[in-house]
């Protein structure tokens, strides 16, 4: 009989592990004679390698070996472009090694019989640094005379630009009654995921370099570590144990070339675990962007053009800016149709920090500055802000920013009128009126706001987005067992659970009767990336063709069936370098939230008091799972908007411990979160399935900032609304 398995929330097929402490994370992974590795961080922004030192280190008791720029095959690595030193320093083949550009460099690693004996002697290590002027601000990296920190790809410090070119936006701007102008700044986030970065690298029985670390995509990393070490792909192996969050920052790599080179050196096994502190400047977070923007509306309220310029500070490598500024670039005018825009898209490299893909991957940026412009020009219009969305959202047959059709289903007005109907929006024109009324007889201000929000599923501009699986049926008469093959990434979103329930459904058999085997390169065909909410799509899809093959095979009495499925998604096509014109992307997804806040005009605290949710995910698969992860992201925005403040001076980072960059508690997040599954399904995705684990930290911020204007008659056009900037916006402090 089938088992009906599709829009049912079963448990966690990890949860008993990971209850029980059993389950194994990189840094608990652990082998006979294993070594321990630490790595030297540069700890300046910009600094020349004059000579590095290694003699006392080497004798100190228990080292087994040290490694510099030198010893790197061929050093150089990244995700999109190679432009990241493996080790700082001289005597490597490649140019421009010999340069530290940003604090969390490596410029040497040192391998010991004990961690404690690793860590003592990674202090004599003496490095001869010549420091150089750190470039820290993206506009003053952008002028002609700004000294080059990657000269050798080209002439400038920006390293994207994306040019949109839609209608004729003067003759838009001629036709509107109404114009809004503004600048908006986002800042950097920090991923904090409760797992630092570590790893066990180690020679396998087939003379292969293993390493098992936490990643976001098993055969990317297998061949930057190929790469840089030299080696043919197949001669590299990549294993993900269980992973401890990811949220975008484990994309690019952190610990696993230098353990691979030491294992492949010395053939034993060799350790690493980052503390806190080196995670918090050692890897990339959340681009900071400046935003401009001029909107311009006729006074029935139809949008009529849009002129932004984003600049985003891309640090001290590429990583992912260019694809994070591209999602910038297409969400800039938000879901809306807007005929006439023009856009002008910036990522720049600077001393700081890189930039790298974050949960929301440059939308939550982009969308902060168009739903800023959405609540001031229906606010000028005298229009209630949810009437003024809905009259403008997208529907079918409307082009984007970059001049196409968006891809259908459009789901836009069902989001938020989901959400207006949830939250119980009522129009209150007096209501800016009323809040002063309010702040004037207690110091408590009470607001509301709305905002809305898209986002591409799978990956942009051409890539030939795919995903491979596979399925064995074992048994004689009837099905005994099944074995599940997939490298996609478990990162803590459910995604081996899914994708269990997906194949039992497929074979009409139990989930318990379902063995997966996980994340290795060796036995494993490419699953593509745990980034751009499209796990659940491409490896929905590929599960399913792979038990639906699988099956057919088995009804043939070809016992046990096998079958291997790669399925590939609608294609794309990348901006044109003039115009934008393009299909970037073979689906979206839209959201859209209303909030309750509390602002105390006093201490300038802000309290989310209430969030509702509107997402839409196709199809659930799974819906708890589909909660949490609203619930999460929800969290995450939270503490993006009103909390977390990343600090730095020069280019050092001053928030370098989770005790100075704070992250929200079970006290801070908000008070009530109601989370709204809209399910218009997509005819491309599993039983309708689209991916959504993105979708609700987009609006927040924005909402939150609706809702502070609502509270206190203040835009507040930069964020977090931490109580120093609220009471600086107020007029309490300067």
């Amino acid at each position: 009989m089938p088992i009906d398995l599709i829009g049912t929330s079963p448990n966690r097929i990890d949860s008993q592990g990971k209850v029980t402490g059993e389950t194994q994370y990189s840094g608990d992974r652990a082998l006979p004679g294993m070594l321990f590795m630490k790595t030297l961080m540069a700890e300046r922004p910009h600094a020349r390698v004059r000579a590095i030192r290694t003699e006392k280190a080497s004798a100190a008791p228990g080292v087994v070996a040290v490694y510099t720029a030198k010893d790197i095959p061929i050093n150089e690595y990244g995700l999109q472009i190679p432009d990241q030193p493996v080790l700082c320093g001289p005597g490597s083949s490649k140019p421009h090694t010999d340069i530290v550009r940003f604090v969390g460099d490596q410029v040497a690693a040192l391998v010991a019989e004990s961690e404690s004996q690793a860590a003592d002697a990674l202090k004599l290590i003496e490095v001869d640094y010549e420091d150089l002027p750190p470039l820290t601000d993206p506009e003053a990296a952008m002028r002609p005379d700004a000294p080059l920190l990657h000269p050798d790809r080209g002439d400038s410090n920006v390293c994207v630009h994306y040019k949109i070119r839609k209608g004729d936006v003067e003759d838009g701007f001629a036709q509107a009654d109404v114009i809004v102008e503004g600048e908006y700044r986002t800042p950097v986030q920090e991923h904090a995921y409760l797992q630092p970065e570590a790893g066990l690298a180690y020679i396998d029985d087939e003379d292969r370099v293993v390493v098992e670390s936490a990643g976001q995509w098993t055969h990317a990393d297998r061949k930057s570590i190929a790469h840089a070490l030299d080696l043919p792909e197949e001669k590299v192996r990549v294993i993900y144990p269980a992973i401890g969050g990811a949220f975008g920052g484990r994309e690019d790599l952190s610990v696993q070339i230098v353990i691979a080179l030491a294992a492949m050196k010395l053939k034993r096994p060799v350790k690493i675990i980052w503390s806190r502190r080196e995670s918090m400047i050692g890897h990339g977070k959340r681009h900071a962007v400046i935003l401009r923007a001029k909107w311009g509306a006729t006074k029935d309220g139809k949008l009529v053009a849009a002129d932004n310029v984003l600049i985003g500070d891309g640090g001290a490598y590429m990583y992912t800016t260019n694809k994070v500024l591209g999602n910038a670039a297409i969400t800039s005018t938000g879901p809306y149709f807007i005929p006439n825009v023009k856009a002008d898209v910036y990522g720049v490299y600077t001393n700081n920090v890189p930039g790298a893909a974050f949960r929301g991957f440059g939308a939550p940026q982009a969308l902060f500055m168009a739903e800023g412009q959405m609540n001031k020009l229906a606010e000028k219009l005298g229009m209630d802000p949810v009437e003024f969305r809905l009259k403008n959202a997208l529907r079918e047959g409307d082009t984007l920013d970059v001049g196409t059709p968006v891809p259908t289903p459009v789901s836009v007005v069902e989001t938020i009128t989901a959400a207006r109907d949830s939250f119980k929006w009522k129009k209150a024109a007096k209501r800016k009126t009323q809040g002063t009324k309010r702040k004037a007889q207690n110091a408590i201000a009470r607001g509301r706001g709305f905002a809305a929000g898209f986002k591409n599923v799978g990956f942009s501009f051409g890539y030939k987005e795919n995903c491979w699986a596979k399925v064995e049926i074992h048994g004689k008469t009837e099905i005994e067992r099944v074995v599940l093959h997939h490298a996609g990434a478990e990162v803590g979103q459910g995604f081996q659970t899914v994708m269990t329930q997906i194949a039992a459904h497929s074979l009409g058999v139990p989930m318990s009767m379902v063995e997966m085997r996980t994340s290795d390169t060796a036995t494993q065909g490419n699953p593509g990336s745990a980034s751009a909410s499209r796990l659940t799509f491409m490896a929905g899809n590929s599960v399913k063709g792979a038990a639906e093959a699988a099956l057919e095979k088995w009804k043939a009495e070809e016992r046990p069936a096998i079958a291997e499925f790669q399925y590939f998604a609608p294609p794309t096509t990348p901006m044109d370098k003039e115009t934008g014109y393009s299909m970037p992307n073979f689906q979206y997804a839209y959201v859209a939230q209303a909030v309750d806040v509390e602002l105390d005009t006093e201490t300038g605290h802000v309290r989310v008091k209430r969030i509702v949710s509107a997402d839409d995910v196709g199809k659930a698969i799974n819906p708890d799972l589909v909660v949490g992860q609203i619930e999460g992201g929800l969290v995450q925005a939270h503490g993006y908007a009103v909390l977390e403040d990343f600090k730095t001076r020069d280019g050092r980072v001053l928030t370098d411990q989770l005790s100075t960059y704070l992250i929200p508690t079970i006290w801070d997040i908000p008070e009530k979160v109601e989370s709204v599954l809209v399910e218009v399904p997509d005819s491309n995705g599993p039983w309708g399935a689209r991916g959504m684990g993105e979708l609700p930290y987009l609006p927040v911020a924005p909402a939150i900032a609706a809702a502070i204007h609502d509270a206190t008659g203040v835009w507040m056009d930069e964020f977090p609304f931490t109580p120093e900037r609220v009471l600086k916006a107020l007029g309490k402090i300067k």
